[in-house]
């Protein structure tokens, strides 16, 4: 373990490690019962295990579940659950299959706790009344019917073994008021109704060859079998809203699931009525999926056009068929590569599976009891919604063979629910501009070219409401060779009245019926360069409306303090109130669906981001509810300050500071400096306690060093050039401030910091170490790539993504050598770490190969850490703390003249280890 303290610390403190690092707990989203009154939140450390922190929110009550995870409350937040998995000891020391985890279920009111073991999942009813709790498979039970078939003498009457994702297991269903329990035995799936009425299980006892649909009735606590067949795996199921209604698909056992073709039914609880929904040339399969709208009007069916199958391999089986040349043929291992091919083939390889899974949205209309396909492989993407005649449906189709060198688009159309009919309203539109459909259907708005538009459905017209406005809703910091995307698209307005979209600072409201808008915010966002965004609302299966006259919350950022305020808005009016400011980073967290209760965090370097909860926006009166601050106070930690200078080409730039923990003014420090693009906006920001491919930015501090975050503005074609201009200019600044020791400057950056890591040290001198992780060196090379995570060549990235280019390879040859490293190795006088993980799947890891090899042959200092089995960012926590590490080592070498270890100095030489025994 490395140590470093280069200052006294103060006499209460004590010097922070990676062990506590490893132990520092860090609160994960928090769960907030409907009616406000309750959170339950998960606290993480790096490594080990979490606990679920239980709070009332007026802070009078207070429970912990030690070990627990993914905590749920119940609506009214008398019940908590959480799971709780395997010890850290025993994943690493027992097989997968040797795990199990264990389901803890906290009595808010009376702080009793039931523990229920080998839990597969838990859930829940909505209204709060019930929990399900499901059960892995009795491994013992299991072995011992093997057994008994095992025993079977061999006829045709034996079973064909049960396939895997056949299997059920026990289920209980607990009424938590009166503590009665259902138990039901090989349950495959299970599903509540949204208004608790019914619960309903798939139940497949293949033994005993009953296959069972079974309801609930949760007001009687009575069950009943629905529908039973003999030979009929029961598939997926829904319940409508109502409990009126419940779907469910089945196949025949007679197929293997892969090739399985499934049956839709719908059965009427009440009346039994039974329906069996068909249409020529669409079926259904085993990743067929069934959702009922909340109005219980319709029901949605992922289809397919038939079920598909995998090849089977060709065997050969007796002499002749060894020299049979179509059976010899049939077993070679080959992949086409076509010109004409809408994909890649290793962009069509990593996505075969989602493929196979691939359904396309049908809906059932209940009442008229008839089924309308929706989507299909010329449009294959049906964006689910509540409104009753239109939906959203997009296809990429048309645009698959050219995401390889322009990115990403797509054509938007609705499609008629009623007939299947699609409207196309925008082509080759940007995938990440996806326009949103208003509540009743009635009104699709969209950014497009700088401006805001809406289309009005019965009218089939579009309508720029912002022609008139001399503000532009174009990202002002796009520096990428694409068209500027906008800022997107708030909450729209109850019956279609209008809408908020956002530019870089103010909030504004449509009105529909004038096509005309105004300034929520009433122009303060520009005029005070806050950027107000509308915050708070209740997360629900449909996005919230906003109603006239409404108070709406906004978190409010200051481009010039880089600190939140939340303020209060009313729809319908211009204006903001202030709600609460404070020097810090505001996060809204969650909103009760029932309440008007708010939960949210408040966070600098120095101060972790505890939970807070308020009611009615009445942040004068906030409830704490965490204390994981008080895990930073056993240490020194250090502070950040923003810092502001001038840059290359005269244009103002901002950075993050961070001093050492004990500074004193007027002493120079070692400097570490990190970055990516824009790094400013986390001056309020708590550090990321974890060990990973990055510098812990407290450790760091913590053993005398500053940290140094600069913003980092690119020029399209040169960005390379960019990034150096604005390194050397933001660490002179901090050279002149008196901080920075002009010697003990080190640089850190990882994938594309990486690369501009690597390129940096080409044209300047002034850092004393550089550790670049996953860069790319050499962009002649890179461009024709593939991004082997996803399959997609890497072209795009340098024609219009990332990398800004602008141009292809073969307009712009030069600028691919000018902006790479690799080409300018002789100048390099900076000693240089590179790490890669060998099988990175964003960058390809042969680019650090290259770069390692040109310094190898220029005679530079360079060193190469090979992370096995890993992608672009470390997963293995052996390696993210070998890396931690190491990196460490490495500067303290040379920026402080420590002696360098023995991996530095003679570098290791390749072994191969045994298992142990």
């Amino acid at each position: 373990m490395i140590v470093l303290t280069l200052f006294s610390a103060s006499p209460n403190a004590s010097p922070l490690s990676l062990n506590d690092i490893m132990h520092f707990n860090d609160l994960q989203k928090p769960q907030l019962a409907d009616n406000g009154k309750v959170m339950a939140v998960e606290a993480k450390p790096d490594r080990g295990e979490s606990y679920v922190i239980v709070k009332s929110t007026d802070g009078k009550k207070s429970f912990d579940i030690a070990g627990g995870t993914k905590p749920a409350v119940s609506r009214n937040g008398q019940f908590v659950s959480a799971i709780i998995p395997a010890s850290l000891l025993d994943k690493e020391t027992k097989k997968p299959d040797e795990l199990t985890q264990q389901l803890a279920l906290l009595d808010v009111t009376s702080g009793s706790q039931q523990i229920f073991d080998n839990v597969k999942s838990a859930s829940f009813s909505d209204n709060g009344e019930y929990l399900a709790v499901w059960f892995k498979a009795d491994k013992n039970a299991e072995s011992a019917e093997d057994k008994d078939d095992s025993s079977q003498s061999d006829n045709s009457d034996k079973q064909p073994k049960v396939e895997k994702d056949d299997e059920g297991s026990k289920l209980v269903l607990i009424h938590l008021a009166s503590k009665k329990q259902t138990e039901l035995t090989h349950v495959t799936q299970y599903t509540f109704d949204e208004s608790g009425n019914y619960f309903a299980a798939s139940v497949n006892d293949h033994s005993a060859k009953n296959h069972q649909l079974i309801v609930i009735n949760l007001t009687h606590q009575s069950k009943r079998a629905i529908y039973t067949g003999d030979n009929e795996q029961i598939g997926e199921l829904a319940l409508s809203n109502d409990g009126r209604n419940v779907a469910f698909t089945s196949g025949s056992l007679a197929s293997k699931r892969v090739a399985r073709e499934y049956q839709l039914h719908i059965i009427d609880i009440t009346s039994g009525k039974h329906r069996q929904p068909k249409s020529d040339n669409w079926t259904l399969n085993q990743f067929s999926t069934l959702m009922f709208s909340r109005d219980n009007e319709r029901l949605f069916v992922g289809r397919v056009p038939q079920v598909s199958t995998p090849k089977n391999i060709t065997k050969y089986t007796d002499e002749a068929s060894l020299f049979d040349q179509n059976i010899i043929t049939a077993n070679k291992n080959l992949r086409v590569w076509h010109g004409d091919d809408p994909k890649i083939k290793p962009q069509e390889v990593k996505e075969y599976k989602d493929e196979l899974k691939r359904t396309y949205l049908a809906v059932y209309h209940i009442q008229a009891d008839r089924i309308i396909q929706l989507a299909d492989k010329e449009v294959p993407t049906v964006h689910y919604g509540e409104q009753h005649r239109y939906l959203v449906a997009t296809s990429d189709v048309p645009y698959q063979k050219m995401v390889t060198w322009a990115g990403f688009y797509q054509d938007i159309y609705l499609v008629d629910l009623n007939t299947g009919r699609r409207i196309l309203v925008l082509a080759q539109q940007p995938t990440n501009q996806l326009p949103t459909l208003s509540p009743n259907g009635k009104f699709l708005n969209y950014y497009q070219q700088g401006n805001i538009f809406v289309y009005d459905i019965a009218q089939a017209r579009s309508h720029n409401l912002t022609a008139e406005i001399n503000t532009t809703f174009a990202n002002e910091d796009h520096d990428y060779p694409s068209a500027a995307p906008g800022y997107g698209f708030g909450p729209w307005l109850e019956n279609d009245s209008g809408f908020i979209a956002y530019d870089k600072y103010d909030a504004w409201q449509f009105n529909i019926a004038s096509n005309s808008g105004f300034m929520l915010t009433a122009g303060k966002g520009r005029e005070q360069q806050v950027e107000y965004r509308i915050q708070g609302l209740v997360e629900d299966k449909q996005p919230t409306t906003l109603k006239s006259g409404e108070l709406v919350l906004l978190k409010g950022y200051s481009h010039i303090t880089k600190a939140d305020g939340i303020f209060q808005a009313k729809v319908g009016e211009a204006g903001v109130t202030s709600l609460t400011d404070a020097d810090s980073k505001l996060t809204v967290l969650a909103r009760a669906k029932d309440a008007q209760t708010i939960l949210y965090s408040s966070e600098r370097f120095d101060l972790y981001p505890d939970i807070y909860a308020v009611i009615k926006a009445d942040f004068d009166n906030k409830v704490k509810l965490t204390d994981l601050d008080s895990q930073r106070q056993a240490f020194d930690w250090g502070k950040a300050e923003l810092v502001s200078w001038t840059g290359g080409d005269g244009e103002p730039i901002d950075g993050v500071l961070i001093k050492p923990s004990n500074y004193q003014q007027g002493q120079t420090y070692p400097v570490m400096v990190y970055y990516y693009r824009f790094m400013s906006d986390r001056l309020h920001s708590f550090p990321d306690m974890k060990i990973n491919h990055r510098p812990n930015f407290a450790w760091y501090t913590n053993n005398g060093y500053a940290i140094f975050l600069p913003d980092i503005r690119f020029e399209i074609g040169y960005p390379g050039i960019s990034a150096v201009k604005a390194l050397t200019s933001g660490v002179q600044k901090i050279i002149d401030m008196g901080i920075a020791d002009p010697k003990k400057i080190g640089l850190h950056g990882h994938s594309w910091s990486g690369y501009q890591t690597a390129f940096a040290v080409t044209q300047t001198n002034m850092f004393a170490a550089a550790v670049s992780g996953a860069p790319v060196s050499n962009m002649t090379s890179a461009y024709s790539g593939i991004r082997h995570g996803s399959g997609l060549a890497r072209q795009f990235q340098y024609e219009m993504g990332q990398s800004r280019i602008g141009e292809s390879l073969y307009k712009a040859p030069q600028k691919y050598i000018e902006n790479s490293p690799v080409f300018y190795v002789e100048r390099i006088k900076t000693p240089m770490m590179i790490m890669f993980g060998d099988i990175d799947d964003a960058v390809p890891w042969e680019q650090g190969v290259e770069m390692y090899l040109a310094m190898r042959r220029a005679g530079k200092d360079v060193v190469f850490l090979q992370y096995e089995g890993e992608p672009h960012h470390l997963k293995k926590y052996p390696n993210k703390l070998d890396y931690t590490i190491k990196m460490r080592q490495y500067f303290d070498h040379y920026l402080l003249g420590k002696p360098a270890p023995m991996w530095l100095d003679k570098g290791e030489a390749y072994q191969e280890f045994a298992e142990g025994n």
